[in-house]
């Protein structure tokens, strides 16, 4: 059995050519073997296809199995290339829409210093308790890892179809910083994803949806609203009577992308701003951590997020990115940091360097600012 998975993992990629795979739901696998499963899959890709070309292999683990995602010194992964990171998303979530139901009571405390953390560290439950879960521990050490061993996001199918009326963080929250958060994931150095339609703000839900026979059908139905009844917003029976029947045509016909969002406003503009941050992280920041990057700084005061990476190229050459934003109801003012600004949006510089002033870099809320400094060899 165990050789009837690992070849079905290498048949999606040698026979499809597939770039990788994800791994759902690893923290539900029950495996004491040695090589315990998906560090066996991971290795029977990485000595096989692995061998002439990149061959990723992403896991979803609520546990935070920091040793999962461990490097060797060349920086190749021991066994899977990296993992969706949850606590972002969740404290990401909590910030923009304050909604700290279920498992986001774990998040409720500071978001915005979590979610800045988040984008230092990647992990955020490392071994402490979580109250979502009695108080059990979860997690391992993280902070060693490697940032692109993350995978981040504001959405996911998940966490979207997962909730009962399908509704996007683009719906549920305010634009500015929805697009301020969104775009420190993209300049940020760990794997950033887009959740369909999130590049132009799509108004679509994404509901939960399935073809089941009748039985079957509806304890899913009924099950769906039993799970909800725990969640505050449905204690009233009425109201979970409202969560659609995910067997009927509407939930899929409703989370269907409708593309002509994309040529009218809002969507166009935000389908641009995602554009701009795009190639700003293809074009200048991609070639820079080619080797490396490693966090050189973070900090969260008055809810405006200060974080700095050291990158390496293959080459050995060296640059600071520095990334601010302001996800706080006032202006935020710092001393600007050094360096050549890349992205800039609800900012303004004060004061002029020539008149030996210091220029001061004013963050309206929503701001978001990034700049690189790179290092001369030699110097």
């Amino acid at each position: 059995m165990r050789d009837f998975f690992v070849h079905n993992a290498l048949y999606w990629v040698e026979e499809y050519r597939f770039d990788g795979l994800r791994m759902d739901a690893v923290h539900a696998i029950r495996d004491d073997s040695r090589p315990a499963i998906v560090a066996e899959v991971c290795a029977a890709l990485r000595n096989g296809p692995g061998r002439e070309r990149h061959v990723h292999v992403v896991l979803e683990n609520d546990l935070n199995e920091a040793h999962k995602l461990e490097r060797d010194t060349d920086g190749v992964p021991l066994i899977a290339t990296a993992q969706w990171n949850d606590d972002l998303h969740h404290a990401a979530h909590v910030m923009l829409s304050g909604e700290t139901d279920g498992y986001y009571i774990d998040y409720a405390q500071r978001p915005v210093a979590q979610f800045a953390l988040a984008l230092a560290q990647g992990f955020l439950y490392t071994g402490q308790p979580s109250e979502f879960r009695g108080g059990e521990p979860r997690g391992e050490p993280g902070r060693q890892l490697a940032p692109n061993a993350f995978v981040s996001y504001l959405q996911t199918h998940d966490q979207i179809g997962n909730r009962a009326f399908g509704e996007r963080i683009d719906v549920l929250a305010d634009p500015v910083p929805v697009h301020a958060a969104r775009a420190c994931v993209l300049l940020c150095p760990h794997t950033p994803m887009l959740f369909m339609g999130e590049e132009y703000a799509a108004q679509t839900p994404f509901q939960y949806f399935c073809d089941f026979g009748p039985e079957l059908a509806a304890a899913v139905a009924n099950g769906r609203r039993e799970e909800f009844g725990r969640f505050g917003a449905f204690a009233d029976e009425a109201v979970r009577a409202r969560i659609p029947d995910p067997n009927g045509e509407a939930p899929f016909r409703d989370s269907t992308l409708r593309w002509d969002e994309r040529d009218h406003a809002p969507h166009a503009s935000v389908l641009a701003q995602t554009r701009a941050l795009l190639a700003v992280r293809r074009t200048e920041l991609m070639p820079r951590w080619s080797g490396r990057a490693e966090l050189a700084h973070w900090s969260c005061e008055q809810d405006a997020p200060h974080l700095r990476w050291l990158l390496t190229d293959r080459s050995g050459a060296a640059s600071h990115l520095t990334l601010l934003a302001n996800f706080g109801p006032g202006e935020a003012r710092i001393a600007r940091p050094a360096g050549r600004t890349l992205y800039s949006e609800r900012t303004a510089e004060v004061g002029h360097a020539d008149a030996g002033n210091t220029i001061e870099l004013t963050l309206q809320p929503g701001a978001v600012w990034a700049a690189l400094e790179e290092t001369v060899f030699g110097q």
